[in-house]
């Protein structure tokens, strides 16, 4: 992944941060950013490593 990549991920996330300026209460303020920013670096993580597998239990043996 490249910073070119990366600021897509975060531009298609920004629309939901513009949207907790609308929140009232800081606990769902809170809640929903930490939502959004796991999501962003959950996407980012897996670009950067691969697809994920489809246990994620299993270890890979080296």
């Amino acid at each position: 992944m490249d910073k070119k990549e990366f600021l897509k991920l975060a531009v298609e996330k920004w629309p939901e941060l513009e949207q907790l300026k609308k929140e009232k209460k800081f606990y769902e303020y809170e809640k929903r950013f930490e939502e959004v920013w796991l999501e962003l670096g959950r996407e980012v993580m897996e670009r950067n490593i691969s697809s994920p597998g489809k246990d994620h239990r299993v270890k890979k043996k080296s």
